[in-house]
């Protein structure tokens, strides 16, 4: 039986770093679609500057009047560093996120996802904080 669950939360861990890394994908390509389909409808998103987002519709229309327009250039990577279960169902999982420039610049997000798995299966982002990394000045 312990087989089993093990199997299963494997399965599970995989399925949510590929919903991060299709974020990764689509905020590299700034596909607001590709993007927004990761969200569940009943989502909150609140951005790295405290802009709390509430439903889908409003992440929705955020999403995409900024990152068409997104003015960054580079590359930006997401990792996975933490997946802790809440339920089998939901899961908490820490991010981190950095912003590469082409100048060599870059910064750093430390975004929490709280993901829920719906019916079908599949795992979206359900409650989500993006908070950016400041450099500690000691």
């Amino acid at each position: 039986m312990d087989t089993d669950i093990t199997a299963e939360a494997a399965a599970a861990v995989e399925a949510i770093a590929l919903v991060v890394a299709t974020v990764e994908r689509t905020q590299q390509a700034k596909d607001a679609e590709g993007f927004l389909a990761l969200f569940h409808p009943d989502a909150l998103w609140t951005t790295a500057h405290g802009k709390v987002l509430i439903g889908f519709d409003a992440i929705a229309e955020f999403t995409r009047a900024v990152l068409p327009a997104a003015s960054w250039d580079g590359k930006v990577t997401y990792e996975v560093v933490h997946t802790q279960f809440l339920r089998p169902d939901v899961a908490a999982v820490k991010v981190r996120q950095r912003y590469h420039g082409a100048d060599g610049d870059h910064s750093e997000g430390a975004p929490l996802y709280v993901m829920t798995r719906e019916p079908d299966g599949r795992w979206l982002l359900t409650a989500c904080q993006n908070t950016q990394v400041v450099a500690d000045a000691h």
